[in-house]
């Protein structure tokens, strides 16, 4: 027998202990000869679970690692998925069949292992490779997964049951350490392998053990600092930045020692907040000591003044405050430095730094007062009096108010011409089942399915193809909102890939159909009736195109162009689908052109009859919307404790609409129009009143912001905003995310802006996520852009919301002061000057003082006059508090001549 058969054999039976043996008498030839046939033994192990196939797939993994002569192959061979847990890396036979390759193919086939991406690693994994180079004396490799798993092990084995020791012992006697630690300082992600768990004592912990071991000598001290200093110099994750501040904390350099990494420091002020105020702390400890370099004062003033957090501000005015006070000769470039926050959004800093200026003034002589004017010009309103004073500033001539600088009015993005061509249908079917929830690839998909059915169904189903081998329908599913993606269910209806009888019955009822899921929508279900009925078209009828199509993105359908398609529909002696007609008499723009009205009256169908009347009507009234007050009352503690009433704590201020006439209520006109529209698009303008069913019903929606459900009335915005209340205000009174991504797509649509639609916004200006409010500042500036801001209206709803607790002051400031550092003052003063008198009537809610401060500056940009009685009477009050000043600020600007 050969030796090639030998080892075969040894293979199919299983036994992986003869197996060194056998591959150290071979020929590298012989060896490579092995190779095929454990390849096909390899794939045919694959499904074998029992305890044989295991015992063999040892073999195969071994008699591999030997018979590959190439490294790389060989570190491949092992660490291939087929042998994912089989065989630990230390396995004995394991090591013996490495140990007898020459030295250079070990470390290569070891690097190779080291090599491998974090996430193919197993548990136990990095030790074994421990071992193994340690055994070998093979190089220590250094991928960024080996020192990973070392940095983790190393902390692994100086905690629970296994402990070896303590982390600084372990780490002293470690061979590995000189080679590794350098690069630990090079690695993202990180900051949790070093970050000390709760209890652990110094010498437990990664930063506690290297300052040790830099303390007694084992590691170079100066390069430790050094290192960490660089890494924090370098930025990254959070996690990392504290977990290298800590070490640097933990080594505690002297003075001297930081000394010689003084613009480093100084560069670390523009770093995260944690880092930034540790290098001011020791920076200033520097300068108190008399080592620091004049000039860094200045730099560090400049870099620290612009940043926005309080904290760091307060500290480097106190520091100039203080070295100013050391050294009166220092008073010059003190000044100038600190009069950069005479430019922060807050304005009890900048009076802050005014308090430093006028103190060191006299010092500073009158060198520094033409820059210190200049500065001046950012002060805000509270401050302009004062500084006038101190700095010798005239009075400013009245100027007239400035236009507000306001987005260009969006213009509809049309949705292009029809797709042409089969590929151009199943390229538009790949982009969305690939993600893409753009209403133009919805629409023009859908529409694109039906066309080709009818031109040309055989060249639709082969273009179709190769999307649906990537994309397999598979059944629809059980939970959730049919959303666009599910026009997938008409690409396998026109590709036969559900038979017939299968197709008609779940479709015959919506018990049955795969796209009515739990918990649905609204607008789920109407796309739900939309795609069933065109799945139902493209099997039977086979229409020519759809209705319901709109000619822009908002959702809108022009009315020629509706005229156009019924004409086409009459042509060919068909009927439109009802929720295709439907949903197109929702979405058609009313029009008084004379030509499309007598174009429209010429249709004979009914269906072109029907719309020639909602034409000559002008499609449906807009809905009146009532203010109500959704105050349940609380609930029991225990109750809410487990989440089952949580709607019970909430205040919130709804809209009720009484919704569109059926039949035969309501006003004879409308319900006549109304006779005959599919349910799923009555249902979207049903009556809605706000309270604790609707609340509950909605929170079970599976909720995901997404343009097709304003898509699906752009002419009535405030009827979707009125409908949708309830997931706005959870943004900002539970604290979710996403519903606000919607506004912006309701102030592009059409429609009435009422009361809805300025709550949700209000809602939205008040939303937890920062996201959020960037969204609702959008759809601020788009409605004032058209002339749709209601601005007084939109202040008075704010100030309800405040004081029922729905919406924070301090989220609301932020969002208004992102919207007037655009350039909209007035805009925004419109806002604040309605909600004042709201949010002043009783004792002035907290951060009052910060609104006051953007209303006095909004005010002022914009040129606004005239007295607001609550402003007035709180600036009269006594004390000093900040709303007092603030409003005593805004009174002043507003008191103007």
């Amino acid at each position: 027998m050969s030796p090639v058969e030998r080892i075969l054999g040894a293979v199919r039976l299983g036994s992986a202990s003869t197996l060194p043996q056998l591959l150290a008498g071979i020929t590298p030839a012989e060896r490579r000869a092995c190779l095929p046939a454990l390849k096909e033994l390899r794939t045919a192990l694959g499904g074998d679970r029992t305890r044989e196939g295991g015992r063999r797939r040892v073999a195969v993994l071994l008699a591999g690692a030997g018979c590959h002569t190439a490294p790389g192959a060989a570190a491949r061979w092992i660490a291939g998925r087929e042998f994912s847990e089989t065989v630990e890396l230390d396995h004995p036979a394991l090591r013996q069949i490495i140990g007898q390759q020459p030295a250079d193919w070990q470390a290569a086939v070891l690097a190779g292992l080291a090599g491998r991406r974090a996430e193919a690693w197993g548990w136990n994994d990095y030790p074994a490779l421990e071992r193994l180079v340690l055994l070998t004396g093979c190089p220590v490799p250094t991928s960024d997964a080996f020192v990973r798993g070392w940095a983790r092990h190393r902390a692994a084995e100086a905690d629970g049951r296994d402990r070896r020791g303590p982390l600084v012992e372990l780490l002293r006697a470690d061979p590995l350490l000189a080679v590794l630690l350098p690069r630990l300082f090079e690695l993202s992600d990180i900051g949790y392998s070093l970050t000390p768990a709760p209890g652990r004592t110094a010498g437990d912990t990664w930063p506690g053990a290297l300052a040790e071991l830099a303390r007694t000598g084992t590691l170079d001290r100066a390069e430790l600092i050094g290192r960490c200093l660089a890494r924090l110099l370098r930025g990254g994750k959070p996690a990392d930045q504290r977990a290298f501040l800590g070490l640097l904390e933990a080594l505690g350099p002297t003075p001297e020692e930081h000394l010689g990494h003084a613009r480093t420091l100084v560069a670390l002020l523009d770093g995260l907040s944690p880092v930034a105020g540790h290098a001011q702390q020791v920076l200033a400890g520097l300068d108190e000591a008399g080592l620091l370099e004049p000039g860094l004062l200045a730099e560090a003033g400049e870099i620290v003044l612009f940043r926005t957090e309080k904290k760091l501000v307060r500290a480097q005015l106190g520091w100039l405050d203080r070295a100013a006070r050391r050294a009166p000769d220092r008073s010059g470039p003190v000044v100038l430095a600190a009069a950069v926050a005479f430019g922060h959004q807050d304005t009890a800093l900048q009076e802050r730094a005014l308090n430093v200026v006028a103190r060191h003034l006299p010092a500073a002589g009158p060198a520094v007062l033409p820059e210190l004017r200049a500065a001046a010009a950012s002060l805000g309103p509270a401050q302009h009096g004062r500084a006038a004073a101190l700095l010798g500033l005239a009075a400013p001539e009245p100027a007239a108010a400035p236009a507000d600088l306001l987005p260009p009015v969006p213009s509809p993005r049309p949705l292009g011409p029809p797709l042409a061509t089969p590929a151009e249908v199943a390229e538009e079917l790949s982009a969305l089942l690939a993600g893409d929830a753009d209403v133009a690839v919805f629409e023009r998909t859908l529409d694109g399915l039906v066309r080709h059915a009818r031109l040309d169904r055989q060249a639709l189903v082969e273009a179709l193809a190769p999307v649906l081998r990537a994309h397999p329908w598979s059944g629809g599913g059980h939970w959730g909102d049919c959303t666009p993606s599910d026009v997938h269910f008409v690409a396998a209806s026109v590709a036969g890939l559900l038979p017939p009888r299968r197709l008609w019955d779940s479709l015959r009822a919506t018990s049955r159909s795969p796209l009515r899921r739990h918990p649905q929508s609204p607008y789920g279900a109407l796309t739900a009736a939309r795609l069933e009925e065109a799945a139902r078209q493209v099997t039977a009828t086979a229409p020519p195109l759809l209705l319901a199509v709109p000619s822009v993105a908002t959702g809108a359908l022009e009315a020629a162009e509706l005229v156009r398609r019924l004409a086409v529909y009459e042509a060919a002696g068909l009927t439109p689908g009802a929720v295709d007609l439907s949903l197109a008499l929702l979405r058609v723009t009313p029009t008084r052109d004379a030509e499309v009205l007598v174009a429209a009256g010429r249709l004979t169908s009914p269906a072109g009859r029907r719309t020639a009347g909602w034409l000559l009507a002008g499609g449906l009234p807009s809905q009146p919307s009532e203010r109500v007050r959704f105050a349940p009352g609380r609930g029991a503690v225990a109750a809410l404790r487990h989440q089952d009433h949580w709607w019970e704590q909430l205040v919130r201020i709804g809209v009720a609409q009484p919704g569109v006439a059926r039949v035969p209520e309501g006003p004879a006109s409308e319900a006549l129009m109304t006779k005959g529209l599919a349910s799923e698009c009555l249902d979207l303008l049903a009556a809605t009143v706000p309270d604790v069913a609707r609340a509950r019903k909605q929170a079970g929606w599976a909720w995901a912001p997404t343009p097709h459900w304003v898509a699906a009335l752009p002419g009535h915005r405030e009827e979707v905003a009125a409908r949708l209340l309830d997931g706005f205000a959870a943004a900002a009174d539970r604290g979710e995310r996403g519903a606000p991504l919607l506004l912006p797509y309701l102030a592009e649509s059409g429609g009435r802006a009422g009361l809805a639609l300025h709550l949700a916004l209000g809602y939205g200006l008040g939303a937890r996520f920062p996201e959020d409010r960037a969204a609702a500042v959008d759809a601020l500036l788009v409605l004032a852009a058209r002339g749709d801001l209601d601005g007084a209206l939109l202040g008075r709803e704010l100030a309800e919301l405040t004081a029922a607790g729905a919406v924070k002051a301090n989220r609301m400031t932020a969002a208004l002061r992102a919207a007037a550092d655009t350039g909209a003052y007035g805009t925004v003063w419109s806002v604040l000057a309605g909600a004042l008198p709201g949010l002043l009537a009783g004792e002035p809610a907290r951060g009052s003082g910060e609104l006051l401060a953007l209303a006095a500056d909004c005010a002022r940009r914009a040129a606004a006059r005239g007295a607001i009685a609550e402003v007035t009477a709180l600036a009269g009050r006594g004390g000093v508090s900040r709303p007092v000043k603030e409003a005593r600020a805004l009174r002043e600007v507003l008191d103007a001549a």
